[in-house]
């Protein structure tokens, strides 16, 4: 003990010998100091950091651990460390009594240590009770007293060697136990206790890591390797990925999102409440309230700020500390150089320097890797939270929210801005940061050269408005390339739609005009930006440069005296190279910021539209004895509608049969869904008691099994679940089924034929057992005989839904006897109500209407033709004979249940990974029963589409190759080379800085200042203008790529055959023309520059530290090998996250669009709650992938800065080693470069993981322009001769046809012949191949052997176009494209407008399409959403799609009259029109193609009664051909069939 200080309290503050401690070769601190402040250092933490750390236990315990071993031992440590201080205290006490006074640091240090340890001791115990499994508090106290202890344990060495004994062999003692015990606590400390007793480990098979992981394991992203190895072994599959976080999960980060938004909602309706007295005023007034603000609306920026704020808090306090931290390294290199330049200075400065600035830098790089950390997983729930939110909002809005906007823009709402907003979050936190490190930065400069620092900043400031003015500029191109690309994306899903359609009618050149016409709008916007993006590129690039050359201009020229040394040349370069960073990183911010804002603007407004009145319908009160009840109920179908449904009282007794009966368009649908709320109510009440089962008119099946369709999110009851399956005649066609009721449906009940649909939708319906059950026209899809079946065991006074309340809207008139009563509505108004002999009596407009539909039949005979099938035999055919006699063989129409909704949903599904849009004709044919049990081998268990598989493994070579093709060869090579010169004239510059600064040190002045100063300013502006060019060349490039991949994408697309499209849901390709198409345009060539300005700069900083250095060679190769190893292991799990992620996306937006579409089923049966919570689970299901892929990349950036500052240490080190050898400009120079490494390191992987995973996009698009294309559109050496055909023959030869390689043959052996002129009905059950022998005639499905000849020529010897423009077809579903009337009728303008008036005037159009101002321009939205029946066509947009078939069946009869060619081939859309609308089809067809050879597939055989022959077919082969009358006479198949439909 120094004697000088016995008697201080504080020996520390005794003189401290500056020569023991740092002019020495042997340093040492004074034993004050030691003894004092040395050992209260850990104390003084843990007693500052207590406090918080028990606030934070109370509110996070996990549940008690149980004691363990380790948890023993540690307790016992911690008791022994108390023993040892109290046995220092009392040897004081001791000496103080045997008369020796030690010095009061005696006493104070071990009473200080002694409850400091007893505190630890308790801490240890009261963790175990909160659960904590590993301590960080006492990690780092424990780690702190090592540290602090290690001086005394060598200086004791030292004093112990210099004296050649012990003097104080006690407290010597005592000290080197309290090391030993310190170093074993802290040892045990670092590893982790069992998890907490009732922890989610013992329930989770697969728990996250990360809550159990030790302490330095979280530190140092450790917990992650595991996977990082599994993924380098086997590729990662779902069951590999962790279960979330708690607080990770939707429905949590959801729910907070949702209350946050309703509390601003009440905010702005507090508002608007308090601001509404003064809308009264006075006229004078209203002049003052004018000029006040918009109304507020709600602002979803605050509610995210209130959801997620905190979590931006605690990040932004690691990124201050980052902030800070990363200016002490340019101090310790300015230290550095001062001791190269000092030759007297001590060896161990230099090793002290280069160990702090390996030290400083793994700190920096810990917390910036957990500030990464925190601010991703923010931004991740930032996307999740945001998708929860939309999804739940689209549950509720109304028609006429629907109306206005498409799908397209709803499901980019949850795709694209949504992601908008997790690109945003790692940005956010430089509005504050970046200034903050600009401010330092400035300040580190002014002290090292000076004012002369202002003319950079000066510079930097100026810069500021040149890029503003870009970014705005930037902005406005990217509005206008959203608009096209969402107008392209629209086009593709109607094309993919209607692909059916367009191939029937040979149209899709013109479609493919039109796309590309768009596509090359949008390229040149992309190019326009991609080049003002270059410029930006390049004076970022300069911009740091060139500041420093000002800079040191003005340093130079401003003062003769101003010498440029090393050290101030090389720290002013190493603090500009920090100040670089804040300012690229502004523009992105900019852009970044820029977008989101456009996108909360999105958001916000979708989120502000109006909902859906829950109360509109009153559910809870009711007259007694009714079920439902209307009382001068108006309704319709938007705000700005004139009323669909006006002036209605109905009222509906318990257990009632209603019929709701009508002309098309009069309202019958609206009247449903106006019962269900889905309407808009102006006046009136609406009551309606008990549970709700909904039937619409177009059956909604999910995509799950069928007998998850049936039971709806109900528990299964397996006697309910079979009475229900027969009642709904289903027991038939599960036989058929390859997977019985657990097939997978396909979307949109892809793989059922439409009766089938319909009849799993009554059967959901039914199994529900609700109270009342609205049936819109469910009996219209089925044919005759089903309906009959249905009607009586389960609608019927005899079915199972007998007792129950049931409102029918019907067309088939045999039923309305069996009715309790009647309702006949006529233009939206209730014309009659009651019981049926009633109405009949009062011979008004419901006895016309009987009249009109049942001429030849007298009542008794109507309800007699139905006792004809109660024989057993005809039952059991009537049931296999399944729905429809195939009703939807060629496709299926399906009217949605109102118009509004079906717009929106078109697009939906389009992003959907999915099929069809709801309702609009779908291009899918419908497989027969037969055809199902093959189609299905695929995956016998009964799934039909076969699942998007990730790729697996290393992205091939040859895709890299096949986009720099793309890009094109010489432009790739250019783009390297231009970079290789940059690099080269980065290096020559900042070596010719380093030999000017080394000029100074020859004489304290500096000569040849302008020579000096201009070379550096030529090699630095090169540097720029080569990088500009390099950006520019890969723009070029880039765009080329995109234009090219997306051609060969489209022209495939466009030629695939149409069993692609049947086997490939619409979602997944239109994938394809969104997502990747969009990496393709705007990320891939931003990625492979920054990975090229990474690869470089890295490469040149290797450079520079071996040329000044060469020692260094020997720990490039360690240091390799260490990257390369991480490098191996992050890229293959990387990889497989990414693909994982993008695989889990698509059932997101498939589920969402499935949602939309069935909105009002959903809400009908109260089930929106659980849709909410599958749409949550997919969400949670991709998100489980994306949280390991963010630890990934932290795990990686640890590992790799890890290299990077081994190699600051090493470029430090061997500078010291070497100093005697290495002038000051050398080391500054190798040094300041290595600083910069790390960034470089990282960037470099982050950048090829980014190209590996966006390049996937080039694989994808590749993967879907090799496809198999149809035969060619003409073929060139054989079209067939002008006019033909002439007469219209047909004739099949012994012709086999399959759907698909590997399926059974649906057509075996046809041989008939069709003379011209010929009028021809096909009947036949469902899977008959009615529909595959029209398929066959143009060539959508192609011969398996055989032959078709057509006036003699065989039809596959010539082009497909060539063919198909030569045949007309009236599908069964009217489709049509959203443009002009004109272009729906004639897209090639191949007709003059008087052909065209003609047509229409001929199908019964004339008069509704003259009665628009447009015309022939009259705008179909897409579908032709706005096209009714004829006789509406005064009537305004907006009511239940049935209403609409009429019409746009009517604009198909225009386009067959356009093209009249000599064979019409018609495919009835019976189910989907009213008899009206047949009848003047039929009409039309029988006086317009009189000489015209016609193929009619028929449902209803009264229309074919007059045809020439009829043509029976039966499993694929003739079964009976001749005339009606011959057939019925021979009492065959067709007899019987007649016989059913009461002909025969």
């Amino acid at each position: 003990m120094d004697p000088n200080c016995s008697s201080a309290l504080n020996c520390s503050l005794c003189p401290q010998d500056s020569n023991l401690s740092v002019h020495t070769e042997n340093p040492d601190l004074t034993p004050c100091f030691q003894n004092s402040l040395l050992a209260w250092v850990p104390c003084i933490y843990l007693w500052v950091a207590l406090p918080c750390y028990l606030l934070y236990l109370r509110h996070h315990c996990r549940g008690y651990i149980i004691l363990s071993h380790l948890s023993k031992l540690k307790t016992v440590l911690g008791v022994l460390l108390w023993c040892v201080s109290w046995a220092d205290l009392f040897y004081s006490f001791h000496g103080l009594v045997h008369g020796r006074a030690p010095a009061p640091v005696f006493f104070v240090t071990p009473l200080v240590v002694g409850v400091t340890m007893l505190l630890a001791t308790l801490l240890i115990q009261y963790e175990r009770l909160q659960g904590v499994q590993s301590s960080g508090v006492l990690i780092i106290f424990w780690f702190l007293c090592v540290v602090c202890a290690i001086v005394p344990f060598r200086s004791k060495i030292l004093l112990a060697k210099a004296e050649g004994e012990i003097s104080d062999p006690f407290r010597f003692t005592t000290f080197y136990i309290h090391f030993a015990l310190v170093l074993s606590a802290l040892i045990l400390a670092c590893f982790r206790e069992k998890p907490p007793f009732f922890s989610a480990k013992n329930v989770d098979p697969n728990p996250y890591p990360e809550t159990s992981a030790g302490f330095l394991s979280r530190l140092f992203f450790w917990w992650f390797t595991k996977m990082a190895i599994y993924g380098y072994r086997h590729p990662l599959e779902e069951k590999d990925l962790w279960s979330l976080k708690e607080e990770d999960r939707s429905q949590m980060v959801v729910q907070q999102l949702l209350e946050a938004w309703r509390k601003q909602e009440k905010q702005t309706a507090r508002h608007k409440a308090s601001a509404a007295p003064g809308k009264n005023a006075s006229g004078e007034d209203e002049v003052l309230l004018g000029a006040q603000p918009r109304p507020r609306k709600p602002s979803f920026l605050k509610a995210l700020l209130a959801t997620f704020g905190s979590s931006f808090l605690l990040s932004a306090c690691f990124k201050l500390i980052q902030d800070l931290l990363s200016f002490i390294n340019p101090q310790l290199l300015s230290i550095l150089i001062r001791f190269i330049s000092n030759p007297m200075a001590p060896s161990w400065w230099g090793f002290l320097v280069a160990g702090l600035m390996f030290l400083c830098s793994m700190m920096q790089s810990l917390i910036l890797q957990h500030y990464y950390h925190y601010i991703f997983v923010t931004g991740l729930k930032f996307r999740t939270g945001i998708m929860g939110v939309i999804y739940r909002k689209a549950l509720v809005i109304t028609n006429s929210v629907k109306r206005a906007s498409t799908v397209g823009e709803i499901v980019n709402l949850m795709s694209v801005d949504a992601q908008r907003f997790m690109d945003l979050a790692p940005f956010l936190n430089l509005l504050w940061s970046a200034p903050l490190q600009i401010i330092l930065a400035i300040y580190f400069l002014w002290q090292n050269l000076g004012p002369s620092v202002l003319a950079g900043v000066a510079f930097m400031v100026l810069l500021i408005p040149l890029n503003g003015a870009v970014a705005v500029k930037m902005r406005a191109f990217q509005v206008k390339q959203m608009k096209l690309k969402d107008s392209r994306i629209k086009l593709m899903s109607e094309i993919l739609n209607g692909i059916k359609v367009l191939k029937l009618y040979a149209w899709e050149p013109s479609f493919l005009k039109q796309v590309e016409g768009i596509r090359q709008g949008e390229l040149q916007l992309l190019r326009t930006a991609a080049y003002l993006h270059t410029t930006t590129t390049f004076t970022w690039m300069c911009s740091p440069f060139l500041v420093t050359l000002i800079t040191l201009w003005v340093y130079v020229y401003v003062d003769p005296n101003n010498v440029l040394d090393a050290e101030k040349a090389f720290v002013s370069v190493s603090l500009f190279n920090i100040l670089r960073l804040p300012l690229n990183m502004l523009p992105q911010l900019i852009s970044n910021l820029t977008q989101a804002s456009v996108s909360l603007k999105r958001i916000q407004q979708f989120l502000s539209q109006e909902e859906l009145d829950s109360q509109s319908v009153e559910r809870k009160t009711i007259s007694p004895g009714y079920a439902i009840t209307i009382h001068s109920g108006t309704f319709t179908w938007a705000q700005d509608l004139p009323p669909t449904l006006h002036s209605l009282d109905i009222q509906v007794p318990k257990g009632a049969l209603v019929a709701v009966v009508g002309p098309v368009g009069c309202g019958k649908s609206s009247l449903v869904s106006a019962l269900l709320g889905e309407m808009e109510k102006l006046e009136g009440k609406v009551h309606m008691k008990g549970s709700v089962a909904y039937v619409p008119q177009q059956a909604w099946i999910q995509n799950c099994t069928l007998q998850e369709n049936v039971l709806f999110g109900q528990d299964l009851n397996p006697k309910r679940y079979q009475q229900t399956l027969e009642a709904c005649a289903l027991l038939a066609d599960l036989e058929m089924l390859p997977g019985g009721d657990q097939t997978e449906i396909g979307e949109k009940g892809i793989n059922l034929s439409g009766g089938q649909r319909q009849r799993v939708s009554l059967a959901r319906a039914v199994y529900s057992d609700a109270d009342i059950f609205l049936l819109d026209d469910p009996l219209s899809a089925v044919d005759s005989h089903v309906a009959k079946h249905i009607f009586d065991h389960v609608i019927g006074p005899e079915g199972v839904l007998a007792g129950k309340t049931r409102v029918l809207v019907t067309h088939g008139i045999s039923f309305l006897p069996q009715t309790d009563f009647i309702i006949v509505l006529a233009d939206g108004q209730v014309s009659e109500m009651g019981p049926y002999p009633a109405l009949l009596q009062r011979n008004d407009s419901f006895a016309n209407f009987l009249c009109n539909y049942a001429p030849d039949e007298d009542q008794g005979h109507l309800e007699d033709s139905w006792t004809a099938l109660e024989g057993a035999e005809d039952k059991e055919a009537l049931l296999i004979e399944d729905t429809l006699s195939n009703h939807t063989d060629l496709t299926d129409n399906d009217p949605v249940t109102y118009v509004v909704q079906k717009q929106f949903m078109r697009q939906l599904s389009a992003l959907s990974s999915d099929g069809e849009g709801q309702g609009r004709p779908v291009p899918r044919r419908h497989l027969g029963p037969s055809e199902k049990v093959q189609v299905t081998e695929a995956k016998a268990d009964g799934a039909l589409t076969q699942e998007e598989k990730a790729a697996i493994g290393t992205v091939e070579l040859s895709v890299f190759w096949d986009y720099a093709k793309a890009v094109g060869l010489c432009t790739t090579l250019a783009i390297c080379l231009l970079y290789v010169g940059q690099s080269a004239a980065a290096i020559g510059a900042n070596v010719w800085l380093s030999a000017w600064t080394n000029d100074a040190m020859a004489d304290s002045r500096q000569n040849n200042t302008s020579l000096r100063l201009g070379v550096y300013a030529a090699l630095g502006i090169l540097q720029g203008l080569l990088v500009m060019l390099a950006a520019m060349a890969m723009a070029a490039g880039g765009i080329q790529a995109a234009r090219v991949l997306h051609q060969a994408l489209l022209h495939n697309k466009i030629r695939s055959p149409q069993s692609f499209f049947d086997t490939t849901p619409s979602g997944r390709i239109l994938n394809r023309f969104s997502k990747d198409i969009y990496v393709i345009d705007e990320v891939l060539a931003p990625v492979i520059l920054m990975l090229l300005n990474s690869f470089f700069n890295a490469i040149s900083t290797l450079v520079v530290i071996v040329a000044s250095t060469p020692l260094f060679t020997v720990v490039i190769l360690p240091l390799a090998v260490l990257y390369t190893l991480v490098q191996r292991f992050y890229a293959a799990t990387s990889r497989q996250l990414k693909r994982l992620e993008s695989v889990s996306r698509s059932p997101i937006y498939s589920h969402f669009s499935e949602t939309v579409t069935g909105a009002s089923v959903i809400r009908a049966y109260n089930r929106s709650r659980d849709f909410e919570i599958i749409s949550d689970t997919k969400v949670d299901a991709n998100q489980r992938s994306c949280y390991p892929y963010i630890i990934s990349n932290r795990w990686l950036s640890i590992g790799v800065e890890f290299v990077g500052n081994c190699v600051v240490l090493f470029a430090a080190l061997f500078a010291v080693i070497g100093r005697s050898s290495l002038n000051p400009g050398l080391v500054g120079l190798s040094v300041s470069y290595s600083l910069q490494v790390t960034f470089a390191l990282n960037w470099m992987i982050r950048m090829m993981s980014d190209l590996e995973s966006n390049i996937v996009a080039v694989e994808r698009v590749k993967e879907y322009s090799k496809t198999e294309t149809e035969a060619p559109w003409v073929v060139e050496g054989s079209r067939p001769p002008e006019g033909w055909p002439p007469l219209g023959e047909v004739e099949f030869r012994n012709y086999s046809a399959r759907y698909r390689p590997g399926l059974d043959l649906v057509l075996r052996d046809l041989s008939l012949h069709v003379h011209g002129g010929e009028k021809v009905g096909i009947v036949g059950r469902t899977g008959a191949g009615k529909s595959s022998m029209t398929l066959c005639l143009f060539r959508i499905l192609e011969a398996a052997k055989g032959e078709i000849r057509i006036d003699g020529l065989n039809v596959a010897d010539i082009g497909l176009h060539d063919l198909r423009s030569q045949l007309t077809i009236i599908p069964q579903d009217p489709i049509l494209f959203s443009g002009t009337l004109h272009m729906n009728l004639d897209p090639f303008g191949s007709y003059s407008e008087e052909d065209i008036w003609r047509a229409l005037e001929l199908s019964h159009l004339h008069t509704f399409v003259s009665s628009q101002p447009a015309g022939l321009d009259f705008q179909c939205s897409e579908g032709g959403e706005n096209l009714r029946s004829g006789n509406e066509a005064q009537r305004q947009v907006g009511g239940p799609q049935l209403e609409i078939v009429g019409q746009r069946q009517l604009v198909c009869l225009a386009r067959a009259l356009l093209r009249k060619s000599r064979i019409l081939v018609l495919d009835e859309a019976t189910a989907a029109i009213d008899l009206e609308t047949d009848n003047l089809i039929q009409a039309t067809i029988r006086t317009q193609f009189d000489t015209c050879t016609v193929l009619t597939i028929a449902h209803r055989l009264n229309t074919i009664m007059d045809y020439t022959r009829v043509l029976v077919l039966d499993k694929g082969v003739v079964a009976e051909f001749d005339s009606p009358a011959n057939l019925i006479a021979a009492r065959g198949i067709f007899y019987g069939m007649a016989r059913d439909a009461g002909l025969a």
